[in-house]
């Protein structure tokens, strides 16, 4: 009998990896940026696993795969195992992976459930039971075949490849074989090498199936289709209508890993900062704010323009876009506006959750915030009442015979020049620097919070209970998003910055005039332990089932008024370089833009690409000198009629603010919201104006009745002028004189033709200068209803010199805010406040009444 023929598996399989590695270099070719990849799990250190993955690793090199190897200790439990496979599942860089068997591990491990924990798409092992089902059904376009018995089929006929010791043998006995067989491989340089180039095969075939379904960059995402209805239904009745994506899903859907998301139900979540690390090499995408000409006290459309500008680029345009919010108070939602989500069809949900708790973030920042305020007066008390050496052994006691500073305090005596760690070593005068802070009880600018629109907490008096011992004060409550912290929370960069921040706010000033911060009254640290989950994004949807985050709701006079930093950030990286970040700057341009650029962008350093400024006929045709609008009223005949004349004379106002936004260098699309009572010729108007007066596009708007498809021309303007050129530039350098900054913000963005600083704010910029507060940005506190101090003044108002009444520091947010006029930090109930409207259905425990 002849010899058998040799199948020489060495020459085939190179053969197949040149073939392999022509269609990686063509599929690098076709999408830029694009590498298959093949990730290798292993558990414990097997010779025979070691070899094998070695040469598997080296054949994906040389064809252009790029090959991971994890390899886990043996003492990796089931659990963590598939933890690991998990996150492979999910990471998009990796379409194929296989786990080494067998096993290496002192644990007991379930190979079954090992293997069928890996997604059936990444299977190129083809080990899976869905992939064995899919085979036996002969499935063969959607599944992988095990790479051996492929191997085989290549070739023709069978054979498999083991390690004994060191050396390389098969499982027939070759030499006697060879002579009675008609075909034989040989070993080695037989299946071996045929098993590893078919791995190559699965991994190339799955990475072209991910390029058929997924295009690199673009998420893979579910929108909602809307039933739009006419007449409008009510926000609540339309945010009840549409069906919601569990938020597992969008967070996958727009590539966040499951160990980076903390679900709060079916509809909300909270997002991790790790996101932002593993996505740090990302090019950020398109940076868009949204802001608006001055209002009238109704509102002209900030937010709903906001979500109807993300649902159109992403619904509609399918484009990757987030929309970045702040957190509504509650104050209000049960005092005058009974709810912020938008409006129409064009808003966060579930409405219900948006305003109402959320994921408890202003309750921590009330917590915080209420703790420094005790902290405060509980050391005046005991500092008032004790000698230093009592105060001292009490604030370092003696615990089992040993004296030790905290960490905290170690701080605090660095920062006094005093380079001493035993406190027994601290001479008395020493001691009397440590113990006593000295507050002068009449510099307390910290105040108690509450997330309650409650006026009888504007002004109170402490301290009245006999065990206070007649140290009475006066003192108020600001609401909870009045608080500093909150305005840390939005500015913040890390925890490390926000543990920084928190420590810097100053509460007081000492009796020779020096600054107590939140670290001299040693509670930062326990600050930190209150906000460390307030400083993850809260994860949310709109209508059409595009990403929100709500995060952080700074005041927009006393404040920035804008959302977080860091849900920017991340929204930015998840969008990916084509994609499109919408954040939203309170009141109008002339504050809440003016600060998104001035603070927001100087702490975070990026560079925003489009400004949307938002204009109404009704506001302009106030701006012109139509009747007085007031919250609660109809509006009167001349808003509801077309008046051509009004609206050209209004549009001075909305002029001023174009020329705003063009001062920081970015280009201008102006989105007109219309109403119903809006005629054509008016809309039209407008946007012809906006046009001839340097706006790069201004568009007519309709989302509120129609969702994204209203929003649909404004998203494509912003699509255009986001590729236009732009020279971003800040409107002060942090190093001029504080009365020089306030001075160039009230000329270039008010139109004042100069500032008066009034003693008491006079006083405050030397003190704050002395102290070393003098490079900060400005932060005006002004009223948002006239481009002047002057609530009463529309248009756009001349001749004016801008009274700065006093000049406070938020020291740990990062900024001054002069006040310009009286600004209250405490909103009141009106007669009949929202809440008479809200109410649970006991039975499907729906809430009603939130508009």
């Amino acid at each position: 009998m002849a010899p058998a023929e040799i199948l020489n598996g060495k020459e085939i399989s190179a053969q197949i990896r040149a073939r392999l590695k022509n269609q990686v270099t063509q599929l690098k070719e076709e999408v830029p940026g694009f590498i298959p990849g093949l990730a290798i799990l292993q558990i414990g250190n097997r010779d025979d696993s070691n070899l094998y993955i070695k040469v598997k690793l080296k054949a994906a090199e040389e064809i252009g795969i790029k090959a991971t190897h994890i390899k886990l200790p043996r003492t990796t439990t089931e659990s963590e195992v598939i933890k690991y496979i998990t996150s492979l599942n999910e990471d998009s860089t990796i379409h194929g992976f296989l786990v080494q068997l067998p096993f290496d591990s002192e644990n007991s491990i379930n190979t079954e459930e090992v293997i069928n924990a890996i997604a059936p798409e990444k299977d190129v092992d083809g080990l899976t039971s869905i992939s064995a089902g899919k085979l036996a059904r002969g499935d063969l376009n959607d599944c992988f075949i095990p790479c051996t018995p492929k191997g085989c089929l290549e070739l023709i006929k069978e054979t498999d490849d083991k390690t004994n010791g060191r050396k390389v043998v098969g499982d027939v006995a070759y030499d006697e074989a060879k002579e009675r067989a008609s075909f034989i491989t040989p070993v080695p340089g037989g299946v071996g090498p045929m098993t590893v180039a078919m791995l190559m095969q699965s991994t190339v075939e799955s990475a072209k199936r991910f390029l058929e379904k997924f295009k690199p960059g673009k998420w893979m995402i579910e929108y909602n289709n809307l039933n739009l209805k006419t007449p409008v239904p009510s926000d609540i009745d339309i945010s009840r209508s549409c069906k919601l994506k569990p938020i597992g899903k969008l967070a996958r859907e727009i590539g966040l890993l499951s160990e980076e998301v903390e679900l709060y139900g079916e509809t909300k979540a909270k997002v991790l900062l790790s996101a932002l690390e593993r996505l740090r090499h990302r090019p950020d995408g398109k940076y868009v704010v949204v802001t608006g000409i001055t209002p009238t006290p109704l509102g002209e459309g900030k937010s709903t323009t906001t979500i109807g500008l993300v649902q159109a680029l992403g619904a509609h345009l399918y484009q990757n876009v987030f929309a970045c919010v702040r957190q509504p108070s509650q104050g209000p939602t049960f005092g005058i506006k009974g709810g912020a989500a938008g409006g129409g069809y064009s808003q966060v949900i579930p409405m219900e959750e948006f305003n109402l708790h959320l994921t408890g973030d202003i309750h921590a920042i009330t917590a915080a915030n209420n703790l420094v305020a005790a902290a405060i007066d509980a050391r005046i008390f005991h500092e008032l009442t004790q000698t230093d050496k009592a105060l001292f052994n009490r604030l370092v006691p003696s615990v089992n015979g040993v004296r030790k500073f905290s960490d905290i305090q170690i701080r605090r005596l660095k920062k006094l020049g005093i380079e001493k760690t035993d406190p027994t070593t601290l001479t008395d005068e020493e001691i009397n620097r440590f113990a006593r802070l000295d507050i002068d009880p009449e510099t307390i600018t910290w105040q108690r919070v509450l997330d309650t629109n409650d006026r009888f907490l504007r002004k109170i008096t402490i301290g009245q209970a006999p065990t206070e011992k007649g140290h009475t004060r006066t003192a108020q409550f600001d609401i909870s998003v009045a608080s500093e912290i909150m305005a840390v929370l939005a500015l913040t960069t890390s925890l490390e910055d926000m543990r920084e921040r928190l420590g810097k706010m100053v509460v007081a000033s000492s009796k020779k005039g020096e600054p107590v911060s939140a670290e001299d009254l040693g509670v930062s640290g326990a600050l930190t332990v209150l906000m460390k989950d307030a400083i993850k994004p809260n994860l949310m949807q709109t209508l059409e089932g595009t990403p929100v985050f709500v995060h952080a709701g700074p005041f927009a006079n006393i404040a920035h008024g804008n959302s977080s930093i860091l849900a920017d950030r991340i929204a930015l990286k998840l969008v990916g370089p084509e994609g499109f970040v919408v954040t939203e700057a309170g009141f109008g341009a002339d504050i809440g833009m003016e600060k998104f650029f001035n603070i927001k962008c100087r702490y975070s350093g990026l560079r925003p690409h489009v400004v949307v400024l938002v204009a109404t006929v009704r506001a302009l045709k106030m701006h012109g000198g139509g009747p007085t609008v007031t919250a609660g009223l109809p509006l009167p005949k001349a808003y509801i009629e077309e008046n051509l004349e009004l609206v050209e004379k209004g549009f001075s106002n909305l002029k001023k603010q174009i020329e705003n936004a063009r001062m920081f260098g970015i280009p201008v699309v102006v989105a007109v919201n219309a109403f119903k009572t809006d005629t054509e010729a008016e809309l039209d108007l407008i946007s012809r104006l906006s046009r001839e007066h340097g706006a790069f596009d201004a568009v007519k708007c309709t989302h509120w009745a129609e969702g994204g498809k209203g929003a649909l021309a404004l998203a494509q303007a912003v699509q255009r002028a986001a590729q236009a050129p732009s020279s971003f530039q800040l409107l002060y350098d942090l190093k001029l004189p504080v009365e020089d900054k306030i001075r160039i913000i009230a000329q270039k963005i008010y139109g004042a033709d100069d500032i008066e600083l009034l003693p008491e704010a006079q006083h405050k910029a030397e003190v704050y200068t002395k102290q070393g507060f003098g490079n900060l940005p400005i932060c005006m506190a002004k009223t948002h209803l006239s481009l002047s101090h002057n609530p009463e003044q529309k248009g756009v108002p001349t001749g004016f010199v801008l009274p700065i009444r006093d000049i406070r520091a938020s020291v740990g947010a990062g900024f001054l805010y002069p006040l310009v006029g009286t600004m209250s930090t405490m909103p009141g109930l009106p007669t009949r406040p929202c809440f008479y409207d809200i109410d649970l259905d006991p039975e499907t425990e729906q809430v009603n009444g939130l508009f």
